[in-house]
């Protein structure tokens, strides 16, 4: 299934674009919200299923830990 731009509607351009470059390759899943992703896919869908407050949060999250796992 190819994810169109419809399908991420509640994420913006950039969150997707980070999201997208995230997740390309990842074989160690990044643990945000108490969940593990490992796909762009995974993290995007769950990401929409929360409120705004909530999703800002933990994409915060989420980049925070990606980035800290990039200077390791």
């Amino acid at each position: 299934m190819t994810i169109t731009e419809a399908d991420d509607q509640s994420l913006s351009r950039p969150q997707r674009r980070l999201l997208r470059r995230i997740y390309n390759g990842r074989s160690v899943p990044i643990v945000a919200d108490g969940r593990p992703f490992l796909t762009y896919k995974e993290a995007s869908q769950y990401l929409q299923s929360l409120a705004d407050d909530a999703r800002d949060s933990v994409y915060a999250e989420m980049k925070g830990k990606a980035k800290r796992a990039s200077e390791s």
